[in-house]
């Protein structure tokens, strides 16, 4: 028995460009000596177009209460969410109704009902639906949410379907004064708005797609204060160390390895990588320390240039691209990174006829 990918969907608010987002507006957030900084920042960031539910172009939100804030998420990632699981299941030519388990991965909002009751509800979903939501695990989430969805498939030879939406667009935190806060520059001028949804399927049902053959963690907790995601009285505020990137050089070769050992595999046999795009020196130290060539990242900084970083729904934007693609690849790895400092990957197959 396995888990097939049998459909995707993906859902974005309105874009603009990053050019715009600065002159727009962060150019007037920072201002004074901070200015320079930041527009050096926005301009290596590796972002074109980026996607907000609430764009700062309309609405300043830096001052908004946590509440307030909260608020505006239900009111947004409601439908985002909604037209994400609508198209996923007509990409793998499933009902509402089909679901056995309806799992939901967001850190940008909470509230209760939450999306995975008033979604379950809205789209017809069966009331016998087991469902689960998981919060403030951050860009990494999609992997342990698709790897709870898959072995649910196996285990109860039922569909699952797999939700990832956040609006990192309603945590904009105020400019401060004095010395700038270089990492929530960083946080503003990379995150995004996103939902993207992918359905499970059993492998028995012989619908084509990816199946997951494993997915696989390493956490190093002497970096657990790299990246934290604190809630405040206004909003949800990032906290980005610079030494991201080289904690992940120190485990992600590792990590690849040992996933593709116990399948009898090496990375030269591996055609497809979909890498959360965390910022461009993330995309860096991963294709360094696994010796890609700039094609097998290709799909991953296209993501990063066109949405920006999207938090738990980018590594599934990075599948999308690639299963879009005129060639699709046979074997791809997905990788995320986020709090922990985790790092999570996942052995994708693709087969025509699942088995």
């Amino acid at each position: 028995m396995a888990a097939v990918i049998s459909g995707l969907g993906v859902a974005l608010p309105p874009s603009a460009g990053q050019d715009a987002l600065w002159e727009g507006f962060f150019a007037g957030h920072y201002a004074g000596g901070r200015r320079g900084l930041a527009r050096r920042i926005f301009a290596n960031s590796g972002v074109v177009t980026r996607q907000a539910a609430v764009s700062p172009l309309d609405e300043d939100v830096s001052g908004w209460s946590t509440e307030r804030r909260m608020r505006r998420y239900q009111a947004e990632a409601i439908p985002l969410g909604s037209a994400a699981v609508t198209r996923a299941l007509a990409d793998a030519g499933l009902a509402a109704s089909d679901l056995g388990l309806f799992a939901v991965c967001s850190c940008t909002g909470y509230a209760t009902p939450g999306l995975d009751i008033v979604l379950a509800r809205d789209l017809g979903m069966s009331p016998n639906v087991q469902r689960l939501f998981v919060g403030h695990m951050g860009c990494y989430a999609a992997l342990p949410g698709l790897g709870t969805a898959s072995d649910y498939v196996v285990a109860r030879g039922r569909p699952a379907l797999l939700l990832c939406a956040e609006l990192t667009s309603l945590h904009m935190q105020p400019a401060g004064d004095g010395v700038p806060d270089v990492q929530q520059i960083v946080s503003h001028a990379l995150f995004s708005d996103a939902a993207a949804a992918a359905v499970l399927t059993p492998a028995s049902q012989n619908l084509p797609g990816y199946v997951v053959r494993e997915v696989a963690a390493v956490t190093d907790s002497t970096t657990a204060g790299h990246m934290t995601w604190e809630v405040t009285d206004l909003g949800f505020r990032m906290g980005l160390s610079p030494e991201v990137p080289s904690v992940l050089s120190l485990h992600v070769r590792a990590l690849v390895e040992d996933l593709l050992k116990r399948n009898l595999l090496t990375i030269g046999e591996v055609d497809g990588w979909a890498v959360h795009p965390g910022g461009p020196k993330i995309l860096d130290v991963v294709q360094d320390r696994l010796g890609l060539d700039d094609q097998a990242l290709a799909a991953s900084r296209g993501v990063l240039s066109a949405y920006g970083n999207c938090s738990s729904p980018t590594v599934l934007l990075a599948l999308e691209a690639l299963r879009r693609q005129a060639r699709p690849p046979r074997r791809v790895v997905m990788l995320a990174f986020g709090p922990g400092l985790t790092l999570y990957g996942a052995l994708l197959e693709f087969s025509t006829v699942a088995a």
